[in-house]
């Protein structure tokens, strides 16, 4: 059996809290884990991302804030040993490296004084779906949404809530760490 289809039936057979659990990893909100297991058993990977995008799009805006809370901040590598914090380095990966090059901290400190201007206009961590950009890209963004109104805001936030979980799921049903 592929690895994605015995994933697949192991999420479906686990204990409601596991799969919770799991969940959890892709997206933080406990509402939206708690409506994706409840969902279970699912045929396919494409009914289970189905089922994923429309749980994150019906997230009240506290189930937002929640999932947002385990998400670092873009150009702060996250600590830990757990899957979250792993997905997490590996979709940063284009920031930058550690080898404290000018234009690297440069681009670090654009980074963390983008972050405390996006986090005092909106109250909450900028979050984009980093995988496969660069750091001066991911800049870039950060910049252009501080120019965003609340409400548009809050569906940027959405659609890069729901990218993020959309990968994660990939990831989660295809055994990959």
């Amino acid at each position: 059996m592929p690895a994605t289809l015995s994933a697949l039936a192991a999420f479906n057979a686990a204990p409601a809290g596991q799969a919770e659990e799991e969940l959890r990893a892709c997206c933080a909100s406990t509402a939206f884990a708690a409506r994706v297991a409840a969902g279970r058993p699912y045929g396919d990977l494409a009914g289970l991302l189905a089922a994923a995008e429309a749980a994150a799009g019906a997230l009240a805006w506290p189930d937002v804030l929640e999932a947002l809370a385990a998400h670092p901040r873009i150009g702060e590598r996250p600590a830990g040993a757990g899957r979250e914090a792993a997905w997490s380095r590996q979709e940063q990966s284009g920031v930058g490296g550690d080898d404290d090059g000018d234009d690297d901290g440069d681009l670090r400190a654009a980074l963390a004084e983008g972050n405390r201007a996006y986090e005092a206009r909106f109250g909450h961590v900028y979050l984009v779906c980093a995988t496969g950009l660069g750091g001066a890209e991911l800049l870039a963004r950060l910049r252009e949404r501080l120019g965003n109104d609340e409400e548009r805001e809050h569906a940027a936030v959405r659609d890069e809530l729901a990218k993020i979980t959309r990968l994660r799921l990939v990831k989660l049903m295809g055994g990959g760490e």
